[in-house]
């Protein structure tokens, strides 16, 4: 159904690259929108970027009592009009080899990028039902294709996958729209931090993941600068998000870059042993066995 080219949206993650672009992009469209950021800094700033439709909001999904203060401060206003849009996007990075990764790094992911994407849902379903309105989570081609060292990321956009075909099974009833859009590689934070973090891991890993894993790691270091340097502007994601919203029966997914469209079509089309051949030999990962 969808088709809303007005209303209140609530966009998570807010303060910077997608979250940011859409909030602004959706704002100088006409709706009104509750921008979800974490510190005041970043609520004045974008607060003075928008028009006095955007609404900044203090929203940590990780934390259950933000959640719950955030749907209370917007359901008021709202009253019977709801939310026709709630833009999923808040999320991290992390990575390293498995073998060596410590459990935390990766519940700290699953917990950003699944578990508060369904508590801000689970707050918002109600707010979204009132206007038939659209609930899009931001995946990315991570949540079709892995790749070595990026295992809370990818497994946490895959889940994402899973959670939007879910609930739009869920929501059908009330003609509510669940759209997973999935961007390749994007102009952010992401991946400045990706790279600096990445190598902080080489100086702080065992000896023997160093061993094992040292210059694989330097390669894939390579890879991110790489990847970045061919990446779209988030503005292009917002654009997707806006459509999404704005259009009636959108498409259950939407493919962002070109990255993500040959990703996935070679993905789909090549048996899963040649696709990993292929895809191994485009990173130029190191193959050989270090000594004991």
């Amino acid at each position: 159904m969808a088709a809303h080219a007005s209303g209140a949206v609530l966009v998570t993650g807010a303060s910077t690259g997608i979250g940011r672009a859409t909030a602004l992009r959706l704002d100088a469209e006409g709706y009104t929108v509750f921008a979800g950021v974490r510190k005041d800094a970043d609520a004045r700033e974008l607060a003075q970027a928008g028009s006095d439709r955007l609404a900044p909001v203090t929203l940590d999904i990780t934390k259950a009592d933000q959640i719950e203060s955030a749907r209370e401060r917007i359901a008021e206003p709202l009253g019977d009009a709801g939310l026709v849009g709630l833009v999923n996007n808040a999320g991290v990075g992390g990575g390293g080899p498995v073998e060596f990764m410590e459990l935390d790094e990766l519940r700290a992911a699953l917990e950003v990028n699944l578990i508060g994407q369904v508590a801000v849902t689970q707050a918002f379903i109600p707010l979204i039902r009132k206007a038939k309105g659209t609930i899009v989570f931001i995946a990315s081609i991570g949540g079709r294709v892995a790749g070595p060292f990026m295992t809370p990321y990818n497994t946490s956009k895959f889940a994402v996958e899973a959670l939007g075909e879910c609930l739009r099974h869920e929501l059908r009833p009330w003609e509510i729209e669940v759209v997973v859009v999935e961007p390749g590689s994007v102009d952010t934070q992401i991946w400045s931090k990706g790279n600096e973090r990445l190598r902080e891991a080489l100086g702080e890993i065992p000896d023997d993941a160093r061993r094992l894993y040292g210059r694989q790691l330097l390669r894939f270091a390579e890879v991110i600068n790489e990847t970045a340097s061919r990446a779209i502007s988030p503005e292009k994601v917002a654009e997707v998000i806006h459509k999404a919203i704005s259009t009636e029966n959108p498409k259950h997914r939407y493919l962002v870059g070109t990255d993500a469209k040959i990703g996935a079509r070679l993905k789909g089309a090549l048996p899963d042993r040649t696709f990993s051949k292929l895809a191994s030999r485009q990173m130029r990962m190191p193959m050989d066995v270090p000594p004991e």
